[in-house]
């Protein structure tokens, strides 16, 4: 049991349960099953986005423009959608994972390759894909109107009872979970992050993996850019504005450490459905929006000091067995 306990990942989830059982006291619908799963549903663009973002601030690295590459990859299948709506969904699907892709290598090739940090090189992206978009579209919008029922109808769909958008946030959900626990590319983002030169002597390529967490980066984003568009039912230059900072509160909340390393797939999620919470509940319960933003500003500053002392207690105990040895 002592054993368990001491994941954060368990904490969190205790923490998730103790807040659901508070609001439910001042709105006892919420821990409803139906309610929970909309909250789920309405968080799983977060999910997906956060877990782009983890396997990049597991190698020590930052992307801070997965909002913009979501706003301009969703431009840019709401255009073709709007001026060729016989083109079918999955393949408007497979272009956001293109277009995504294309921007996520953009990112990670000025990384690698010019060795620039990666805050400087995605902090410069961000406003030039945001730009981008506003080029391609010549600052119009597209609106409900121009899209095909299918672009709209298709996450709004439901399989046994759950929606589409829930199932594609539990597919990519598994995906991550595959990816960081079974394969080499997984054990490689953890190393990099625990130790970018015993890395390069363990036969790792490490400009390279940072190049392929970027491209993951960006495919998340390029995919919700569709799941955003198609949920919201506009696009325009100013969607997803600010969203980066939502994105990285909910790896933090989720306890990836940003100096790398440490964090978990299931610890994403829950970061990201903390704050999902969050933001559903404290509306409902008539909160001010300004303290919906000061709750969750004070959920970052807290994860962020238990991740740093947990990092420091895992230093003593080694240096401990050091010692000893």
């Amino acid at each position: 049991m002592k054993a368990f306990l001491k994941y954060r990942e368990v904490w969190l989830l205790a923490a998730i349960v103790v807040l659901i059982g508070l609001i439910s006291m001042r709105f006892p619908g919420f821990a409803a099953f139906g309610n929970l799963r909309q909250v789920f549903n309405d968080t799983s663009i977060l999910m997906i986005l956060a877990l782009g973002q983890m396997v990049v601030i597991l190698t020590r690295s930052i992307d801070l423009s997965m909002a913009s590459s979501l706003c301009f990859t969703g431009m840019v299948v709401a255009m073709l959608n709007a001026a060729h709506p016989a083109i079918p969904i999955p393949l408007l699907i497979v272009i956001a994972l293109l277009v995504g892709l294309v921007l996520g290598a953009i990112n990670g090739v000025l990384v690698w390759r010019l060795n620039i940090p990666s805050i400087v090189v995605t902090l410069g992206t961000l406003t030039i894909y945001r730009g981008a978009t506003f080029v391609i579209s010549g600052g119009a919008w597209v609106n409900a109107d121009q899209m095909s029922p299918d672009f709209i109808g298709l996450q709004r769909a439901a399989f046994l009872g759950i929606p589409v958008l829930s199932w594609i946030a539990i597919l990519v959900i598994a995906l991550f979970f595959l990816l960081m626990t079974r394969t080499a590319l997984g054990r490689s983002i953890y190393a990099i992050g625990v130790n970018p030169t015993a890395s390069v002597y363990a036969g790792i390529d490490v400009g390279r993996t940072k190049f392929i967490v970027f491209c993951i980066s960006g495919m998340a984003a390029g995919l919700c850019g569709y799941l955003w568009i198609s949920r919201y039912v506009i696009a325009s230059v100013e969607v997803a504005n600010g969203y980066e900072l939502n994105i990285i509160a909910a790896c933090v909340i989720g306890g990836i450490s940003i100096a790398g390393g440490i964090g978990s797939v299931g610890g994403a999620v829950l970061g990201a459905l903390f704050l999902g919470i969050i933001s559903n509940a404290l509306p409902v319960i008539n909160i001010s929006p300004f303290w919906q933003m000061a709750i969750s500003g004070s959920a970052i500053i807290l994860a962020v000091v238990l991740n740093a002392r947990g990092e420091r207690r895992q230093g003593r105990i080694i240096l401990k067995k050091a010692e000893a040895g």
